[in-house]
């Protein structure tokens, strides 16, 4: 269960919609210098910018499988796994804890008196209560330094996926990293995706190494909630 508190169970992040990434806006932005695109906020391209972009190409780019996939992306977000696997190794025997608690609560409660059933719910209850309230917390801490690195490298990659659609013919790019309805593509062929190009040339420019062989690029997760085992309905009183 805690195991995939890393891989599985940390909410998703949906880096183009964090960040605000206005693709269309990214296309006609001033390639100032090589400076990193504000991707948080991009500004509303300048007539002279957007006299720039004359293509008449419709593309495709999923940002979030772009930086995950680049060897940076894979790099850092391992990384971050490591980081927290000290914290799911805790919430692991947190929550062994709580069930080896519930399956006791629930071979003994015929047995106990009144007084011992409370203070064995009321120990499960304290110790659920503390087990949810750390797993809250280190998913909002992963997920926070997730956008980070995210952000990070988006801001980076920006003006590398600005020169390609200019130099390309692309007067379009749309996101795909959510699909339809919650993104805006509802379909779109192989030949109109960009994201392996975009991708190959950020890694030469970022000069990170491929990961290891066998390796495979991290992926953003949907959040989901596991608790350890509610017990076995507890008779009433006699």
């Amino acid at each position: 269960m805690i195991s995939e508190f890393v891989t599985g169970k940390i909410a998703r992040v949906t880096v183009a919609v964090v960040f605000g990434l206005s693709l269309f806006a990214l296309a006609q932005a001033d390639p100032a210098a090589g400076a990193p695109a504000a991707a948080a906020t991009p500004s509303a391209p300048s007539a002279a910018s957007a006299a720039k972009v004359t293509g008449t190409k419709i593309g495709t780019l999923n940002v979030e499988q772009a930086i995950f996939a680049s060897n940076e992306g894979r790099r850092d977000f391992d990384t971050l796994a490591k980081k927290f696997e000290p914290k799911q190794n805790e919430l692991k025997g947190l929550a062994d804890e709580i069930d080896s608690l519930k399956k006791q609560l629930n071979a003994q409660q015929d047995k106990l008196n009144d007084e011992s059933r409370d203070k064995l719910v009321k120990q499960i209850e304290t110790k659920q209560k503390s087990f949810e309230r750390a797993t809250q917390d280190a998913q909002e801490d992963f997920q926070n330094q997730q956008q980070e690195i995210g952000g990070k490298i988006l801001n980076k990659m920006a003006p590398i996926i600005q020169k390609y659609v200019t130099e390309n013919g692309y007067g379009l790019l749309l996101d795909t990293s959510q699909a339809w309805p919650r993104g805006p593509v509802i379909l779109s062929g192989p030949a109109m995706d960009i994201t392996q190009p975009i991708v190959e040339a950020y890694n030469v420019q970022s000069g990170v190494p491929a990961p290891a062989a066998g390796s495979t690029p991290a992926k953003p997760v949907r959040p989901t909630t596991t608790k350890p085992a509610a017990p076995a309905s507890t008779p009433p009183k006699k």
